[in-house]
């Protein structure tokens, strides 16, 4: 492996991993590491490229941040665990759930979705004309090439086709904010397209977690521990 992650680790029982959004690190779930670690042995990781886990050499995508996953719990030993992911995050579980989908227990997508399709004209929008100007500069600017690989993320991925959600065994729990970036029908269209999965909303933008700790960390334990 190219790189080693940098993690957060709290906690005891079985492995719980929670993978932050894009632009973000493992802090964003301060509110969920304290609570979460009373039940269970969290980790929460900077994916490559953001926090204090360096960008390596290797392709910088959602697929490619999905088999650091798996590298990651083959170094510690993790033959299973549940999986938390918010946003560019959740994307990574999702398809991570759909490549290696006997290692997940319990899966958790919290503002995830299939492709920019799913996220609302006003926030894309200006996402993708930022990663063009980015990229068109990127050649003769490492700080414009790293903004480029960033917003790439929100243009090029995740693209999963709804038919694909079939793979995942887990049990899952589709959870966002009533007034998320994401469009309400996409979030439902994924959680319709994995079997059995579970839907809530919560009252609030796509930082839900961060917004409303308690409600959404109540959301997630009552999950888990059904």
């Amino acid at each position: 492996m190219d790189i080693q992650h940098f993690f957060l680790e709290k906690g005891q029982g079985e492995p719980l991993i929670l993978l932050h959004g894009n632009g973000e690190n493992a802090s964003y779930f301060r509110e969920q590491i304290e609570a979460f670690s009373k039940y269970y042995h969290v980790y929460a990781i900077d994916t490559r490229g953001h926090g204090q886990t360096p960008r390596g050499t290797k392709p910088f995508t959602i697929r490619q941040f999905a088999e650091d996953l798996r590298m990651f719990m083959d170094a510690h030993q993790i033959e299973k665990a549940h999986l938390l992911g918010f946003s560019d995050g959740g994307n990574i579980a999702m398809i991570f759930a759909m490549q290696y989908p006997v290692r997940v227990h319990r899966l958790i997508l919290n503002g995830a979705n299939l492709n920019a399709g799913g996220v609302k004209k006003t926030v894309q929008i200006p996402i993708e004309i930022g990663y063009k100007i980015a990229k068109r500069f990127s050649a003769g600017s490492d700080t414009a090439g790293k903004h480029a690989e960033m917003l790439g993320l929100m243009v090029n991925d995740p693209n999963v086709r709804p038919e694909e959600l079939q793979k995942i065994q887990a049990k899952t729990f589709v959870i966002a904010g009533t007034r998320d970036m994401i469009r309400e029908e996409h979030t439902r269209q994924i959680a319709a397209g994995i079997p059995d999965a579970k839907l809530q909303l919560i009252k609030g933008n796509h930082f839900i977690a961060y917004q409303r700790p308690a409600e959404f960390n109540r959301a997630v334990l009552e999950f888990l521990r059904s």
